[in-house]
């Protein structure tokens, strides 16, 4: 644990990117190898479950420290993570503790199978043997919130100083379903057949947003253009007789789309497409609504009449693998030109279809496009390269998204709520509002959009016009406008405004704008009934 303390101590107090890739490859040169496969897993999210509830945390540690509940509780509220705040209260003392950090992950996970008395014993020992940094990795570790600021992109950079292996090879081999107790540093990082399991995807190459317009980018001629979809990005694989289907968040998603098991008998083995998961009814001329798709998003078993009700399929727009051969060091135009043969035979109620690409000469041609694309429930454009490769993660250059401006609505503020972390002492989360009649009603809650300096502005306001309090939550008086800009929007039955937005922000803090002047409820069916 000393050792995994120093390397947080290290990634934690730099903002360099040398710095920290610099101490990532001297741990995974030194570290002993399930202490390196535990770095891994949780620095890319895998994170052992939580032993203990937060609440017993909060008792303990107030216990523990001599502090009263209520202070404790209101130091947590200030602080707004409860691992640093247990880590503040407790007396100091210096850590006189040996053990790895694969001996206390495997002492934590170890909880489950013991009584409460036991679970207790065991933190207020770990908490009077452990100090510093060495004792909050502990809190984040038991209280399941341990999140580290290092991309897959900086962590495969060091593994790759580390190993002398590529990048690109050991992006690859992160990739997928794998945990340390099922894999070895050896048979995960050097072993020579990283394919061996089936289900592995490739890394996602991902698009920078288009800040501009595209005449920038040169000739019309050497790129592609083709939907942006709103869908989910997910990758389907088709190996060794058996097909799965990947999020663009790694989450094996096969179980939520069993119709896409019928690709296994149209297309090869060893076959990997690029592509979005939609909603597509059959005869129909566009996909539906993102709507339509969150109803299959949460259910691991789909009822047949689901099925039926929401079918899936994938528009593929790239290939990845073909006939096992990895083809992503082709340009795209190649790839697209071999997606395209592999489509042509497939019938019209498979799975998969290929995803259009529009023909223009002219950047003008292809501006007038993108005006349409909500009316193809297309988010806007994606323009491609076509002599790019298929890279791993967010490369700038070569892809690009050139998504539409978003739907805007002005609305009043109603509710305030603090935030967490380093936003704790400021109210950064708020409830919003459009009139009905004489009466504000809620529709949208967003918490992004505005300046440090903005949220510090409003969250003296807040504090100087709360009309009651709510636990966390501040009613404050009616009086600000803020103009709130979203991607799309839906029916509701679970909302009291009927109506739900997709990612909605603050764009614009309209102090211009009197409180009279909001926009109202039936501005926003109108916008439901337009754009829904």
């Amino acid at each position: 644990m000393k050792r995994f303390a120093t390397l947080f101590n290290a990634i934690d107090q730099s903002t360099k990117t040398t710095v920290k890739v610099a101490a990532l490859a001297a741990y995974f040169s030194d570290a002993e190898d399930m202490d390196r496969m535990w770095t891994i897993a949780l620095f890319s999210g895998r994170r052992p479950k939580r032993a203990v509830t937060t609440t017993k945390l909060r008792e303990w540690a107030a216990e523990a420290s001599g502090v009263p509940l209520w202070l404790f509780e209101e130091s947590y509220s200030i602080v707004g993570d409860l691992a640093e705040t247990i880590s503040l209260v407790l007396p100091l003392n210096a850590s006189v503790d040996n053990q790895t950090l694969t001996q206390w992950i495997n002492a934590l996970r170890a909880l489950a199978d013991v009584d409460e008395p036991a679970r207790k014993d065991f933190v207020l020992a770990a908490w009077q043997r452990l100090g510093g940094a060495e004792r909050f990795l502990f809190n984040k570790l038991i209280t399941g919130g341990f999140r580290v600021g290092i991309s897959q992109k900086l962590m495969t950079r060091a593994l790759s100083r580390a190993t002398g292996k590529p990048e690109a090879e050991l992006a690859h081999r992160l990739m997928g379903n794998w945990h340390p107790d099922d894999v070895s540093w050896h048979e995960l990082i050097e072993a020579e057949d990283a394919t061996a399991d089936a289900s592995r995807p490739y890394p996602f190459y991902l698009a920078y947003g288009l800040e501009n317009t595209p005449e920038d980018l040169g000739d019309p001629s050497d790129w592609r253009a083709e939907w942006k979809w709103d869908g989910i990005r997910g990758q389907l694989i088709l190996r060794d007789g058996n097909y799965f289907v990947w999020s663009r968040g790694e989450e094996l998603m096969t179980d939520r789309f069993p119709e896409l098991a019928r690709a296994i008998d149209h297309l090869p083995p060893g076959t990997v497409l690029d592509g979005e998961l939609l909603v597509w009814q059959p005869g129909e001329t566009y996909p539906a609504s993102f709507n339509a798709l969150q109803a299959r998003i949460g259910r691991k078993k789909v009822p047949k009449k689901l099925l039926a009700d929401a079918p899936v399929v994938l528009h593929a727009y790239d290939l990845l693998e073909w006939q096992g051969v990895d083809i992503r060091d082709k340009p795209f135009a190649e790839r697209r030109a071999m997606l395209e043969a592999a489509c042509a035979g497939l019938p019209s109620d498979a799975p998969v279809k290929l995803s259009p690409q529009h023909r223009f000469s002219q950047w003008s041609e292809l501006s007038t496009l993108r005006t349409n694309a909500r009316d193809a429930h297309a988010e806007g454009l994606m323009i491609k390269r076509a002599e790019s490769p298929y890279l791993a993660g967010r490369k700038k250059g070569d892809w690009w998204k050139w998504k539409l401006d978003p739907l805007t609505i002005d609305a009043v503020m109603i509710y305030a709520q603090a935030g967490s972390g380093r936003r704790a002492n400021l109210f950064t989360d708020f409830t919003f509002a459009v009139w009905n009649g004489n009466d504000l009603v809620p529709f949208t809650k967003a918490y992004s959009g505005l300046t440090d300096a903005e949220f510090r502005q409003i969250t003296a306001w807040v504090r100087k016009n709360t009309l009651e309090r709510f636990g966390p939550v501040r009613k404050v008086t009616p009086h600000h406008v803020f103009e709130i800009a979203f991607e799309g929007i839906q029916a509701s039955p679970r909302h009291k405004s009927g109506i739900a937005l997709r990612f909605p922000r603050m764009s614009r803090w309209r102090q211009d704008k009197p409180l009279q002047e909001a926009n109202t409820l039936d501005d926003l069916n109108e916008m439901l009934r337009i754009y829904g």
